[in-house]
C-alpha cells in the first residue's frame, strides 16, 4: 500500500511523521549488472513495467559503457526504447563518458548519471583514472548533456571506507561532493560502497557538507554489515530526502567477499518508512510481489527481509489477520 494503514500507522507521531521520501530504485542497473549470468532483455523490460505499476517513479534503467566491460549491460539501448514509463517518472542511464552520452541522446533518455570516488585509491583501481582527471572527463558530459537539456544525477563512492585505503577523510569526500555538484548535477548521490559506514558516521557527514544544499544529496547505502537501512534513516534524520535501493536487495558489494550483502532492498526501506509514517508513494504489496517474481526468474529464494516475510504472509494465507499492523 502506497502509505500507512492500520492502528499502529495511524497514530504513530515521529520525527518522520507526514514527510515524503523519494526513492530511486537502482535493482535494474547497479542491482543486475552483478548478476552472474546475463539477465534476458524480455526479464528487464518487465521488471521495469512492474516497477512502474508499484509506484516507482525514478530508477536506473542501463548502463551505457563499452559491452565487453559489463556484458549484462550490452543491451541498455534495445532496453530503454521499449520503455513506456509514466508521466513524469525518471529514467535514468549510467553514461561516464562522450560515447555513453551519445547512446543516451539517440536512445531518447532525458537523464544521465556520472560518477567519482572520494577516495584516490579507489578511483586509481576501478577507473584507472585521478578523481581530478575523473572530475574533468565527466566535465564533458555534464556539459553537453545539459546543454541538450538532460538532467544529470552524480555519485560519489567510498564517502566512509575504501577497500584499498581504508578511511576516507571527510574533507576529501567535500571537495569531490563539492567537484561533481559544480558539474551542474541536480543530484548527488552518496554512496557506503563498501557498507561499514554506521548511522552516526553517516549524520556527522551529511551535516559536514554543509557546502551543498541537502535538497541535492541522496543515500545509496549498502547492507554489508547489516547497516544500510539504519544509514538510511539517518540521512534522512540528517535532512536528505532521496534514497536509492534495489529491488529484492539485488547487487553485491564486490570489494566484501563471495556472500556479503550488497543494496539495501527497496521493499525493506519501503516498510520501515510507511511504518514510521513517511509516504514514498510506492505500493509495498505491489513492490513485493515484484521482487517474488524476478527472485524467481533469477532461480532463487527473496533475500530481502520484509520482502520475504511479507511474501510468506501471503502465501500462508495468514496477511489478513496481519492486517492491523500491514503498512
Amino acid at each position: 500500500m502506497a502509505s500507512g494503514s492500520g492502528p499502529v500507522a495511524d497514530q504513530y507521531r515521529g520525527p518522520l511523521d507526514g514527510i515524503t521520501v523519494k526513492i530511486v530504485e537502482v535493482g535494474p542497473r547497479d542491482g543486475l549488472q552483478n548478476e552472474p549470468g546475463v539477465v534476458s532483455t524480455d526479464v528487464k523490460a518487465e521488471l521495469i513495467h512492474r516497477l512502474f505499476a508499484a509506484g516507482v517513479r525514478a530508477l536506473e534503467a542501463a548502463s551505457f559503457v563499452r559491452p565487453d566491460r559489463i556484458p549484462q549491460m550490452a543491451d541498455g539501448d534495445e532496453l530503454v526504447v521499449r520503455l513506456r514509463p509514466p508521466a513524469g517518472a525518471r529514467v535514468i542511464v549510467l553514461a561516464p563518458n562522450t560515447a555513453g552520452l551519445q547512446r543516451a541522446l539517440d536512445a531518447g533518455v532525458r537523464e544521465v548519471a556520472v560518477f567519482a570516488a572520494a577516495s584516490e585509491a579507489f578511483s586509481q583501481r576501478n577507473v584507472g583514472r585521478s578523481i581530478a582527471d575523473s572530475v574533468a572527463m565527466f566535465r564533458g558530459v555534464a556539459e553537453r548533456a545539459l546543454g541538450e537539456g538532460l538532467d544529470v544525477r552524480a555519485y560519489v563512492s567510498t564517502i566512509l571506507g575504501c577497500p584499498y585505503q581504508g578511511s576516507v577523510p571527510v574533507d576529501d569526500v567535500r571537495r569531490v561532493v563539492a567537484a561533481v555538484h559544480a558539474l551542474g548535477c541536480h543530484e548527488i548521490s552518496l554512496g557506503d560502497t563498501i557498507g561499514v559506514g554506521t548511522a552516526g558516521e553517516v549524520y556527522d557527514l551529511i551535516q559536514r557538507l554543509a557546502d551543498v544544499p541537502s535538497g541535492a544529496l541522496a543515500a545509496h547505502m549498502h547492507d554489508t554489515y547489516g547497516q544500510g537501512l539504519a544509514n538510511s534513516l539517518a540521512a534522512i534524520a540528517a535532512g536528505v530526502r532521496v534514497v536509492d535501493a534495489s529491488v529484492g536487495g539485488l547487487g553485491g558489494c564486490p570489494f566484501a567477499g563471495p556472500g556479503a550483502r550488497g543494496n539495501l532492498a527497496t521493499e525493506d526501506l519501503v516498510y520501515a518508512l510507511h511504518r514510521s509514517g513517511a509516504s514514498t508513494g510506492i505500493d509495498l504489496d505491489a513492490l513485493v510481489t515484484t521482487s517474488t517474481w524476478l527472485h524467481q526468474q533469477l532461480g532463487r529464494a527473496v533475500s530481502s527481509r520484509a520482502g520475504a516475510a511479507l511474501a510468506a504472509r501471503e502465501s500462508s494465507g495468514t496477511a489478513s489477520a496481519g492486517t492491523t499492523w500491514r503498512p
